[in-house]
């Protein structure tokens, strides 16, 4: 404890009135009230001409602040700049944080509601062609004729376009497809739709829940031609936006 905190206290040797400037009843150096001479010299054990410095550790009345808090602040204050974390490393630590949560929030995005498929079969060409990245909203299954979808066929997942959906009569014959006995008419489909000799047996009817899927290539693509009226349920969801290989 430094003297210099305390005024001096009367008949205390050990205290000199003069020392440091103060006077009975002086309030104690700036962040300190001021509190009456007697309880000063009772405080400071003063009887007559002797004095002691107070019990050990605080020791102070409760109205007084704790030394050594006080001290370790002023401690803080003062240390010199270089001990100090730079400005810089503060700033790229909250960038660091920031980039964390935004990597962290997209994996879970992307985990959960959206998909990433990189295509590899030219089933869909030119649609969706070979080394295209799609992706794919995985909650949406509620599908429209010329709906672009993902599915499962033999392990491997493959986008086709639902070309009819439940309740619908679906046949091919040699005018090619046709939707409840009307002949359909696709824009950006290029080659003639045909059966496939070992393919499902035409007409067939859609039940509740299922989907009649192609591919824009139609000759050569594994399809419902193959495997017949697909679950929506089952599979992986629509197809939101294609992104070209050349564009990435």
């Amino acid at each position: 404890m430094d003297r210099n905190y305390w005024p001096s206290v009367p008949n205390c040797p050990s205290y000199p009135s003069t020392a440091y400037g103060y006077q009975p009843n002086d309030r104690l150096p700036g962040f300190l009230p001021a509190f009456p001479v007697e309880s000063q010299a009772s405080y400071f054990g003063c009887t007559g001409t002797a004095c002691e410095y107070p019990p050990d550790g605080d020791g102070l009345p409760d109205f007084l602040p704790d030394f050594a808090l006080l001290a370790r602040q002023d401690d803080r204050e003062n240390l010199p700049e270089r001990t100090k974390e730079p400005s810089v490393w503060r700033e790229l630590r909250s960038l660091g944080i920031k980039i964390g949560v935004i990597v962290g929030v997209a994996l879970l995005l992307f985990t959960l509601v959206y998909g990433l498929h990189y295509n590899l079969d030219p089933g869909m060409n030119p649609s969706v062609k070979d080394g295209d990245l799609v992706i794919f909203y995985r909650w949406d299954k509620k599908y429209h004729a010329g709906d672009l979808i993902l599915l499962t066929f033999q392990r491997k997942n493959q986008v086709r376009r639902v070309v009819a959906t439940a309740g619908d009569t679906i046949d091919i014959t040699e005018e090619g497809l046709m939707v409840n006995g009307a002949l359909q008419q696709e824009p950006g489909i290029s080659q003639k739709t045909q059966r496939y000799e070992n393919g499902i047996a035409f007409p067939i009817t859609l039940g509740e829940g299922q989907v009649f899927v192609l591919g824009d290539a139609r000759e050569g693509a594994a399809d419902s031609r193959i495997y017949g009226p697909v679950n929506a349920k089952d599979t992986r969801g629509s197809v939101i936006a294609i992104l070209r290989r050349r564009n990435l």
